[in-house]
């Protein structure tokens, strides 16, 4: 495995890029698509293709990575949400073999059919049981941005409206455009925009759903949930809460954000993502019976999707019971305090925006400089996950930095000094 080392200088024409230098084309013929394929196989062939590389082992704090070019990197992995290292905890591992060696390897049906196993059952039950609460049921769906795109499709009608925060995952604004309700925005965080919307367009006949995330993936920073929560009951709307990255993970028990603000009965549907702090993949949705049973069956993309699979279901609930006992409350205490060091630690050399999170962006601007400065970074030791447009507004790319509980001080230093180096070379270290 080699060695990161300091990346040798590149012609920059080629591996300049912006999303929408391919994405549009007014004619007939799809030249934008030859187009893209020749330009990824020149930056291939030269070796400054960082993207898409193939990961030769478990998510841990250090990876080994192939790229396509064929180069072997051993880096730091800040790229990865599994925040806990139950992707690769024994005891996970030893439950995702045993569901297996029972059930198979997939469910074979829709969940509505013939999918739905007794280990389904279970996973649905310990969740309501993790929560504490027994009035509410669990939808589950194989994949995390299906659970928004269910959901909100099966809950919202034409004729109503659901009001997205404008830092909202796209797979909020998707299940809202598929739902054929109305779309309309609200300035992140802005309690004061939202609740002069939910007046214009609340009232007796109309139903409004406010979408919001506890922990905002691009950008690190906690929704303003109490508040959020009393002006959409105030108006008589319905709150989405979307927890894919906090579930587990904020809270003094790892019920999320809600849990934090002291307002996790208030919430009407309560998405969590399996594929973060869980380590599997997949994802769920927390509601009042009725609303739960209701989705099962109406939410089209999980009518007619393969249930969860055997295996990653038998590991999701090893994994629940890990992170509701004594060792969840360590990894929970250990990656709290490595996300404030790390945040010291670039703190007065880059911008980290709002982040109070252990997501921890680094701003660097420019998306003309997004390969050159992903290749950089692995050169250097450091697989990170870069976010230019259209994740983030133009110009305003970041370096998504994800800790876990598995880092260590030594690795969160010098991933520290990658950074700042990096900052120094592309131009965006603070001045002093």
């Amino acid at each position: 495995m080699e060695a990161a080392s300091r990346p040798e200088k590149v012609d920059v024409r080629e591996d300049t890029y912006t999303y929408d230098m391919f994405l549009f084309n007014m004619g007939r013929d799809p030249e934008e698509i030859e187009e893209f394929s020749q330009w990824r196989d020149q930056l291939t062939d030269r070796d400054v293709y960082a993207f898409e590389g193939q990961h030769l082992g478990a998510q841990r704090s250090v990876v080994e990575v192939r790229r396509e070019s064929g180069r072997e990197l051993s880096l730091l992995n800040f790229s990865s949400y599994n925040y806990f290292g139950f992707g690769y905890h024994p005891d996970v591992i030893a439950a995702a073999k045993r569901a297996l060696e029972v059930y198979g390897l997939g469910a074979a049906s829709s969940p509505v059919i013939s999918g739905t196993l007794e280990l389904h059952a279970q996973l649905e039950r310990a969740i309501v049981e993790y929560f504490g609460l027994p009035d509410r049921r669990v939808s589950l769906f194989s994949s995390g941005y299906a659970v928004n795109l269910g959901a909100i499709q099966a809950f919202m009608k034409p004729g109503g409206y659901v009001l997205l925060d404008k830092s909202a995952h796209v797979s909020l604004i998707d299940g809202a455009r598929l739902s054929g309700a109305k779309l309309e925005f609200f300035d992140h965080n802005d309690v004061a925009q939202l609740e002069a919307l939910l007046a214009r367009r609340c009232d007796e006949w109309t139903r409004v759903l406010v979408c919001v995330e506890g922990v905002y993936s691009a950008d690190g920073d906690r929704s303003p949930l109490a508040a959020i929560v009393a002006a959409t009951k105030k108006h008589g709307a319905f709150l989405l809460l979307d927890e894919a990255h906090s579930v587990l993970v904020a809270g003094e028990r790892g019920r999320g954000v809600a849990e934090e603000a002291g307002v996790l009965e208030d919430i009407d549907l309560y998405v969590m993502t399996f594929s973060k702090a869980f380590g599997g993949v997949g994802g769920a949705v927390l509601a009042k019976r009725e609303l739960a049973q209701y989705i099962n069956w109406y939410a089209r993309c999980r009518m007619f999707s393969c249930a969860l699979d055997p295996a990653v279901t038998g590991g999701l609930l090893a994994a629940l019971t890990l992170a509701a006992g004594e060792e969840g409350h360590r990894r929970r205490q250990r990656l709290h305090d490595n996300a404030r060091l790390f945040r010291e630690l670039l703190a007065g050399r880059v911008d980290t925006g709002p982040s109070t999170s252990w997501i921890v962006p680094v701003m660097y601007g420019d998306d003309a400089i997004t390969l050159r400065l992903n290749d950089h970074l692995q050169r250097r030791g450091l697989d990170a996950s870069v976010m230019q447009f259209p994740a983030v507004p133009k110009n305003r790319g970041r370096i998504r930095m994800f800790v876990t509980s598995e880092h260590s001080e030594a690795q969160l230093r010098e991933a520290a000094d990658i950074i700042a180096d990096a900052a120094r070379e592309f131009g965006f270290l603070l001045p002093g």
